[in-house]
């Protein structure tokens, strides 16, 4: 912990703007019971009972009102932060809740009350066992959730499934862990451990059980993040009319003169409660055009950073050797959707065909009409599916790419000490080391092995009073 961890600390909770209600929050911190006591005083002119709502005016220095509102009073360790705290709940002006912040700073100068950083409660919380940091990030991602399945990803997430999980596949990983040290501490025992004990099937276990709770990780990361989806392909085959049509509103400008767009046109739309962050972009061609050039280098820039391109194609032309040119340019490892537009005018029905397989899962191919809307629900279908997402995924909690990266990383540790177990008690120490590294991977998700520099970039994007 900083020597500022421990700071009394205070902060409006509620987002700017006016409201009904805003809220000014105090955590004592080491002034303890002694300090939030002394602020009850100044800003209520009475003692609070605890966890009991009362209605009370909230004072200024003179003993004026500032204004009336209720005061609720949290004793440590039972509160947010674990610490003492105080709740200030009054009228939702940006005025009042600043006259109220700045007597609480006067009324705690005695004894060093400041203004709370962004996500200094929730630190609190997190440093004093409250939350783990599985679960304090969940807070985050809640206030910031944009669709339904988020909000109740997140929530699941905060309620501790997603820790217990992985809880569950650490203490797997010890057990394992002090049947190979014990054997290594006792080598004159000649019997062959991994028999014996099953490490094998032990190990193996753990693994299924961690590809399973990667995969919803994976489910939960999407959920969080989206899917960015490129249109891209040349001009006038229809990437403006498919916006449209994925969005269900007239979000640009549609025309039969080729070049219409210049510039991209982006729009989050939801499938399944997956955020994709759709993008039209300048159709690609040789120009001379200088305004065109430009929207074109965006273009590439945001093909570059796709998760997904959808490369349309007109129906009635098929794949033109400008698109063989374009399509060779497309970044390895991104997946590609050959979209053919303007099925009404060649009278084929929409449908979804495998082509000649590529890297990856191979490519796959829709025909649709954007403009009659005719296959759009085939090609929501396919952005789902190379998303990975499953419909009836119902354990999904909402993870970060710093969950992920930590899971990949245990899981490749244990696929190295499976590959030490094979070589049986030759490798016995190298096994063992691989199980503990797996661990710290684990633990890092929950906090439980994390360093200071991490927890400051963490809670740094919190909202300051959260």
């Amino acid at each position: 912990m900083l020597a500022t961890d421990s700071d009394p600390i205070v902060a409006i909770a509620t987002a700017p703007g006016r409201g009904g209600i805003g809220v000014v929050r105090v955590s004592a911190g080491r002034a303890g019971a002694a300090g939030a006591e002394a602020l009850m005083q100044a800003l209520t002119g009475q003692t609070l009972a605890a966890r009991h709502a009362s209605y009370v005016p909230f004072l200024d220095g003179n003993g004026e009102a500032l204004d009336r509102g209720i005061a609720l009073y949290f004793p440590a360790p039972h509160s947010y932060t674990g610490e003492h705290v105080v709740e200030l709940q009054g009228h939702g002006g940006p005025i009042v809740l600043q006259l109220v912040l700045q007597r609480c700073i006067e009324a705690g100068h005695a004894f060093g009350l400041r203004l709370a950083e962004p996500g200094e409660f929730t630190r609190r919380a997190f440093l004093n066992d409250k939350l783990d940091l599985a679960q304090a990030e969940a807070v985050a991602d809640l206030i910031e959730a944009s669709t339904e399945a988020a909000v109740r990803s997140a929530g699941r997430s905060l309620e501790g499934a997603f820790s217990r999980d992985i809880h569950a596949l650490v203490d797997d990983v010890v057990t394992l862990r002090m049947l190979v040290e014990a054997t290594l501490d006792f080598p004159e025992e000649e019997i062959d451990f991994l028999e014996a004990a099953d490490a094998r099937g032990k190990l193996a276990h753990i693994r299924a059980q961690l590809d399973h709770v990667l995969a919803e990780a994976r489910q939960g990361a999407l959920l969080r993040e989206g899917l960015s989806v490129v249109l891209a392909g040349q001009p006038n085959v229809g990437k403006s009319s498919l916006l449209n049509a994925l969005a269900g509103a007239e979000l640009a400008i549609v025309t039969p003169v080729a070049g219409t767009t210049r510039d991209k046109i982006s729009q989050t739309i939801q499938i399944e409660g997956i955020p994709l962050h759709v993008i039209d972009t300048a159709g690609l061609r040789d120009t001379e055009d200088e305004v065109e050039k430009i929207g074109i280098e965006r273009t590439w820039s945001e093909i570059g950073r796709a998760d997904v391109v959808l490369h349309l194609l007109d129906a009635r032309t098929g794949m033109t050797a400008d698109d063989e040119t374009i399509a060779a340019r497309f970044p390895a490892g991104v997946p590609v959707v050959r979209v053919l537009n303007k099925t009404d005018l060649t009278g084929v029905a929409p449908a979804v065909s495998a082509l000649a397989p590529v890297e990856g899962d191979g490519l796959r191919e829709v025909r649709l009409s954007a403009k009659q809307g005719d296959g759009i629900a085939l090609l929501r279908a396919e952005l789902l599916r190379i998303a990975g997402w499953q419909a009836d995924a119902q354990s999904v909690y909402l993870a970060r790419e710093r969950h992920l990266i930590a899971l990949r990383a245990a899981r490749e540790h244990l696929a190295q000490a499976a590959a030490h177990a094979e070589q049986n008690a030759q490798s016995l120490d190298l096994f063992a080391e691989e199980l503990r590294l797996a661990q710290e991977s684990l633990n890092s998700i929950t906090g439980e092995f994390t360093s200071d520099d991490l927890l400051g970039v963490i809670f740094s994007r919190f909202c300051i009073g959260k």
